[in-house]
This record gives structure tokens, C-alpha cells and sequence, in this order.
């Protein structure tokens, strides 16, 4: 057996656990499919169609846009979110090689 040491990036993976934590939660699962299906919306947009309060909203939308999944545009007075796919298919692609 190698007495070899596995070495991690620290700023990697805390990173990796911030994707892993924003994504790992039903009710930004839930956002993530809607922004998905829909392109793009405004805040509003998300907590009216979700029913969900604005404050609840924002903070869900805060970690996903911390963790890259999520990104904004400004049109105007309006922020809009939207997925960002490659960060999507990162993830996927990571989450796949981890698990096998």
C-alpha cells in the first residue's frame, strides 16, 4: 500500500462545497428548473411564480449567484437572472467524474 498523501486545492474545494451547498437544496432546485424553463426572469418574476416571500427569494438567489450558478443581467431598471449553462455542465461533469 502507497504511503502516498492526497493533496487538495483548499480555495478549490471550499469552492467546490459552496456549488455543492447552493445546489443540494430543493427549494433552489426548484429555481434553477424555472429560470432554466423560462430563460430568464426578474426576482419578481421567481418568488410571484413560485409563491415564495421576496426576501426568501433574494437570499436563495444570493447563493446561487455566489456559487456561479446563476447569473444577472441589467435591462434597464430590471436585474435578470438566468442559468448559466457551462457552469452547469461543469458541475455535471465533475459530479460525474467523482461518482464514477
Amino acid at each position: 500500500m502507497s504511503s502516498k498523501l492526497v493533496e487538495f486545492d483548499q480555495e478549490v474545494l471550499s469552492k467546490s462545497v459552496l456549488i455543492l451547498r447552493a445546489i443540494n437544496h430543493s427549494l433552489r432546485q426548484q429555481i434553477i428548473r424555472l429560470l432554466d424553463e423560462n430563460g430568464r426572469l426578474t426576482v419578481t418574476e421567481i418568488y410571484v411564480k413560485l409563491r415564495l416571500e421576496q426576501s426568501v427569494a433574494s437570499q436563495h438567489l444570493s447563493l446561487l449567484r455566489k456559487s456561479e450558478v446563476v447569473i444577472t443581467t441589467r435591462d434597464g431598471k430590471f436585474i435578470y437572472y438566468s442559468v448559466d449553462k457551462n457552469r452547469i455542465a461543469e458541475i455535471s461533469k465533475l459530479l460525474k467524474e467523482l461518482v464514477g
